[in-house]
C-alpha cells in the first residue's frame, strides 16, 4: 500500500505527461505481484470496491478526532481525504507494518458495507499521512491524479516493451490484476483475442481547416454526418457481445437493449444514440441520462431507448477486415446494415463532390442537430490514432453567451492552489441562475488572475467552493445547449469552456436566460441532404 501510494502522491504533483509514465513504469518495475496489476487498475478506474460514502468518512473523522476543529481544517483544505489523512489520531504504540494493497482490495470486494468504516480505521492506524491520504483516495473513487485510462496502458506497454496497440486489443479481455498481461510481459504468450469481442483501438479524424482544401480532391472522399452521439465499438464472437467507448472502457452495461439485440459476428465501429418516438436521434441530452450508469432501470430503458448507427466493418465473423480499404469495409458493412434491424442501422453516405456543397451542409449541421460532416478516403485502411490525410472532421462552429462568474471550486493536481472550477449563469428576470461549469480556456497567467479575484470577492465558503460577489464576466463557448430539470435554470451546456475573460464587461449586460432558450435543438431533421 505504501508503495502505490508512494506513486499517487507523485503523480498529483507530476505536471507532465512523460513523468507520469515514468512514475508508473517504475512502480511497475518495483511494486510486487499483485499489487502492481491492482495499482494499474486503480489508475484505470477498472476496480469496482463498493466504495465508502463521504458521510461514512466524515463519522469516522468525528469519533477520532475533535470535530470542531476538523470541519473548520475541511473548509480550509476542501479536501476529506486530505484533512482526516493529516489530522487522524493513530495508536500511541508502534503501529503495525503497512498493509498491502492486495490485501486492501481483497477485503473491500469480500467486505459488507456495515464493516468498511472498522476495516477503514485499523488500516489508516497503519499507514502514514500519504498513505492515509491513498487509502480514503481510494476508497471514495477519488483518484483525480491526471492520469487516463490510456495513459496507465502507454505506461504499462512502455515499461513492457510491447507495442501499445496490441495492449490495447488484450486489455479488456482480462481482469485485475491481469495476471496474463504480466505474463505476457515475461516472455508468455500474448492474450488471445482472436476469438472474444476485443477491443480494437479507434482511428480518428483530423479537423479540417480551409488551408487544407486546396491539396485535397472531395471526389478522394467519402462524405457523412457527424452525428452527436458517442463513438463506439460493438464486438460480438460467438454469442458474447461487448461495447467500448472510444478510451476503451467497457460500457457494455450500460446498453442491455443494444447487446440484446446484437446478432451480427464481427466488430462495427459507429455511434451510440437514443432514438425519439419518431425513430430519429434524439438530441444528445437524452443519451447523456443513459451514461455512466452502473445499472439501468425498465423506465430508463423505455424512455431513452439506445441504438448504433453503424459506419465501419472491422471484422467479419474471424476476418480482419482493418488493412482492407474504407470502400470495401463499407461494402461488407452494406451487406450487413443495409437493412436496418433492431437497434442497429447504417450511417448513410452524402453524395457530394465539392466544397461549395459541402460548406453549405455544414452550415446547416447545427439546425439538423448534427455536429457537423465527416470526410473518409475511399482507399484509407484503418489504423489506430490520428494520421494525417485519410479522415477529416468539419464541425460547426461552437455557440457562445457572456456569463457571469457565481462560485468557485478548488482544482486538483497542480491546480490544488487555486480556483479553477467555475460556475457561471445568466440573467432571468432580476437574478442569475446557473446554466454551467467550465475549468479550462484560459491560461496560466489568466488563471491566476482569476484566482487573485476570487479570493478578493469571496462572499461565502462550502467546502472547496466559494461564492463570489457577481462581477467577473466570462464569455463561455459551447457545442450546444438543452433542456435539463436538474439544473435550477432548466438549461444545460454541452462542452463549456471559457472563450475569452470579459475584464471589460459590466455583469449587468451579460445574457438573459432568453437568449440561450432560442438556442435549444430540437430532433434532427429525417433526411440526409
Amino acid at each position: 500500500m505504501q508503495r502505490f501510494a508512494d506513486l499517487l502522491d507523485g503523480l498529483v504533483t507530476m505536471p507532465s505527461r512523460n513523468g507520469k509514465l515514468r512514475l508508473i513504469e517504475d512502480y511497475l518495475a518495483h511494486a510486487p505481484d499483485p499489487d502492481r496489476g491492482y495499482g494499474l487498475a486503480a489508475l484505470t478506474g477498472e476496480l469496482d470496491l463498493g466504495t465508502a460514502k463521504p458521510k461514512a468518512i466524515r463519522e469516522l473523522a468525528e469519533a477520532r478526532c475533535d470535530p470542531v476543529l476538523f470541519y473548520l481544517s475541511y473548509d480550509y483544505v476542501g479536501d476529506l481525504a486530505e484533512t482526516l489523512a493529516l489530522m487522524w489520531q493513530g495508536p500511541e504504540d508502534t503501529p503495525e507494518d503497512p498493509p498491502p494493497l492486495w490485501e486492501v482490495i481483497d477485503t473491500l470486494m469480500a467486505a459488507p458495507r456495515t464493516r468498511i468504516p472498522e476495516l477503514l480505521a485499523g488500516w489508516l492506524d497503519r499507514l502514514d499521512a500519504t498513505g492515509r491520504w491513498a487509502l480514503l483516495k481510494l476508497i471514495t473513487s477519488g483518484l483525480r491524479v491526471g492520469v487516463s485510462g490510456r495513459l496507465a496502458r502507454t505506461a504499462f506497454a512502455g515499461w513492457a516493451g510491447l507495442p501499445l496497440n496490441d495492449v490495447e486489443e488484450a486489455w479488456p479481455c482480462v481482469q485485475p490484476p491481469y495476471e496474463p498481461l504480466f505474463a505476457w510481459a515475461a516472455g508468455g504468450p500474448k492474450p488471445e483475442v482472436r476469438d472474444m469481442p476485443a477491443f480494437r483501438p479507434f482511428m480518428l479524424a483530423n479537423p479540417l481547416e480551409e488551408t487544407d482544401m486546396p491539396a485535397l480532391d472531395p471526389a478522394d472522399y467519402a462524405v457523412e454526418w457527424k452525428w452527436d452521439g458517442i463513438r463506439v465499438q460493438v464486438a460480438r464472437r460467438f454469442g458474447e457481445t461487448r461495447i467500448f467507448a472510444r478510451s476503451g472502457d467497457d460500457i457494455t452495461h450500460a446498453f442491455p437493449d443494444v447487446v440484446e439485440a446484437a446478432d451480427f459476428d464481427g466488430a462495427l465501429d459507429g455511434e451510440l444514440l437514443v432514438m425519439d418516438a419518431s425513430g430519429e436521434p434524439a438530441p444528445f441530452n437524452h443519451l447523456q441520462q443513459r451514461l455512466n450508469r452502473k445499472t439501468v432501470s425498465a423506465a430508463m430503458l423505455r424512455k431513452y431507448p439506445a441504438f448504433v448507427r453503424a459506419y465501419d466493418l472491422l471484422q467479419d465473423g474471424p476476418e480482419d477486415l482493418r488493412e482492407h480499404p474504407f470502400r470495401h469495409r463499407r461494402k461488407r458493412l452494406e451487406a450487413l446494415f443495409g437493412t436496418p434491424r433492431d437497434r442497429f442501422d447504417l450511417s448513410p453516405l452524402i453524395p457530394l463532390n465539392d466544397w461549395s456543397r459541402m460548406a453549405e451542409l455544414r452550415d446547416e449541421a447545427r439546425a439538423r442537430g448534427m455536429e457537423g460532416l465527416m470526410l473518409k478516403r475511399w482507399d484509407s485502411v484503418y489504423v489506430p490514432g490520428r494520421p494525417k490525410g485519410p479522415w477529416f472532421k468539419w464541425k460547426r462552429d461552437p455557440l457562445t453567451v457572456d456569463a457571469v462568474l457565481l462560485y468557485a471550486q478548488r482544482g486538483h493536481g497542480k491546480r490544488s492552489s487555486f480556483y479553477s472550477d467555475y460556475t457561471f449563469g445568466v440573467w432571468r428576470d432580476d437574478e442569475l441562475v446557473p446554466v454551467g461549469k467550465a475549468y479550462f480556456g484560459f491560461t496560466d497567467e489568466e488563471l491566476r488572475q482569476i484566482d487573485r479575484w476570487v479570493r478578493a470577492n469571496t462572499t461565502d465558503r462550502f467546502g472547496p467552493v466559494r461564492a463570489v460577489t457577481p462581477g467577473l464576466v466570462f464569455e463561455v463557448a459551447f457545442d450546444s445547449v438543452h433542456p435539463s430539470p436538474r439544473h435550477k435554470s432548466g438549461l444545460a451546456m454541452r462542452f463549456p469552456r471559457i472563450s475569452r475573460i470579459r475584464w471589460d464587461k459590466p455583469h449587468a449586460e451579460a445574457d438573459r436566460l432568453e437568449t440561450l432558450l432560442k438556442l435549444v435543438e430540437a430532433a434532427p431533421a429525417a433526411d440526409g441532404g
